[in-house]
């Protein structure tokens, strides 16, 4: 009898956390949704915006990579399990670069030779991005196994830069094909893998609590590549236009620290 009550005392936290990481997804997928509309409101606005935006977020990503995760690993004594973590979100990161056909505003096409030049510009740009966007759903969903509160302050950052990068998405994309309604739904499917991402996380390391530190880890690893390899190429790619997203890039890193000295 006490066995089942445990059970089932059990099985309702694990369905409250799920339900939470859950939320925290519908958050970042929100704000990238909104940023999406902004970005198709102001898409006559210089690449200067989209160089800020793109800085700004990486600012808080790189920041939440340590802040939200990696450290918090390393204080619960999970070292070892850590930088194992970090290395796996690397690889995982470079093996999506490798295998899924996928396009950058600057760097260009990447991705398996047979499918360049077979699929839409757009949809190749759209992948890019659910490959940068699914290492932040990953990280706001294990920060929250970890701790509900860390979680919340994962998805609030997480969210807060999801904002410009909505709008980082829709501008460039308007641009290319003078309608609305592609970039806008390319947007809104961005935030929504992120929502994905989260509750798959959350799941996945409900089950695997042992391996907490090495999902943490990951997350944290798999968002610092993405800034070092994808962001940073695309946004310092030209020498005299370094400006903007340097300052985006710093704005980013204070937002992140004040909010974790904030709410953390």
């Amino acid at each position: 009898m006490l066995l089942n009550i445990t059970s089932i005392l059990l099985n309702i936290s694990r369905r409250n956390i799920v339900c939470l990481a859950f939320l925290n997804g519908l958050i970042i997928a929100l704000l990238t949704s909104i940023g999406a509309f902004i970005g198709l409101i102001g898409r006559g606005s210089s690449d200067k915006w989209v160089n800020l935006a793109l800085g700004f977020a990486s600012g808080i990503m790189l920041v939440a990579s340590f802040t939200s995760l990696i450290l918090p690993a390393i204080e619960a004594g999970k070292l070892l399990d850590t930088g194992i973590g970090i290395l796996i979100g690397i690889i995982l990161i470079i093996a999506m670069d490798k295998m899924l056909p996928h396009e950058h505003y600057v760097v260009g096409y990447e991705g398996p030779i047979k499918f360049r030049g077979k699929i839409r510009k757009a949809w190749l740009l759209a992948t890019a991005m659910i490959i940068h966007n699914i290492p932040e759903g990953l990280a706001v969903g294990i920060a929250t196994i970890y701790s509900p509160s860390l979680g919340v302050l994962t998805a609030i950052a997480i969210g807060i830069q999801d904002l410009p990068e909505g709008i980082a998405v829709t501008m460039p994309l308007y641009a290319l094909y003078g309608k609305a309604k592609i970039p806008l739904l390319i947007g809104i499917l961005s935030g929504l893998v992120e929502t994905i991402a989260a509750v798959s996380g959350a799941v996945a390391f409900i089950y695997l609590h042992n391996l907490l530190g090495i999902g943490m880890g990951l997350a944290g690893g798999a968002m610092i590549y993405v800034v070092i390899e994808e962001i940073f190429p695309e946004i310092f790619s030209e020498r005299e236009k370094r400006t903007i997203p340097t300052i985006g890039f710093i704005i980013g890193l204070y937002i992140m620290l004040y909010l974790d000295t904030l709410l953390g």
